[in-house]
């Protein structure tokens, strides 16, 4: 069983062939400062201490070749969140290095996909995301188990073939 207490960026230095991440709510945590600045001003900060953070992890992981993906299955229209996760995705997640694409949730009706968000690392452990019904933060959960990380990689894959690069996305 993978260790509870291995930080992400841990975990992210420890890839030597792909982290995908799969996302699949449509708001998270709704009381974030920079997420109620967006709100405010339609701006986001790349300088930003969280963000310099996320992108030097990122940056240093796709040096090594680990490609870092992630996909989005968003509800047309899309909430307040998602057009800021959108934003992110122009300053921070492609600048970063990351691979991004949006599937319409409509588009993902005959998928199987788990229950929660997830991150596979190179097809051998899985970190879920738990979320309160309301977006807010609960924690996450690693596992090993071979039928799992199948089922998230799986799952992965299906989105990816179907969703849209961020470059050609458009919000509605």
């Amino acid at each position: 069983m993978p260790k509870q207490s291995m930080t992400f960026a841990d975990l992210l230095a420890g890839c030597r062939r792909s982290a995908v991440h799969l996302e699949m709510r449509d708001s998270y945590t709704p009381d974030d400062a920079q997420f109620l600045r967006w709100k405010s001003d339609g701006k986001i900060d790349p300088s930003e201490d969280r963000w310099q953070q996320w992108m030097h992890l990122v940056r240093s992981t796709v040096s090594r070749g680990v490609p870092v993906l992630r996909a989005r299955i968003v509800s047309e229209p899309v909430t307040d969140f998602i057009r800021h996760e959108y934003d992110l995705g122009d300053a921070v997640n492609i600048p970063a290095g990351e691979q991004l694409r949006w599937l319409p949730r409509r588009q993902a009706s005959d998928l199987a996909l788990p229950g929660n968000d997830f991150w596979v690392f190179d097809d051998h452990l899985v970190r879920f995301g738990y979320f309160s019904g309301a977006g807010d933060y609960l924690g996450d959960e690693l596992t090993d188990d071979p039928a799992v990380i199948r089922l998230c990689h799986s799952a992965f894959d299906a989105v990816w073939e179907r969703a849209i690069d961020h470059a050609e996305y458009r919000l509605t």
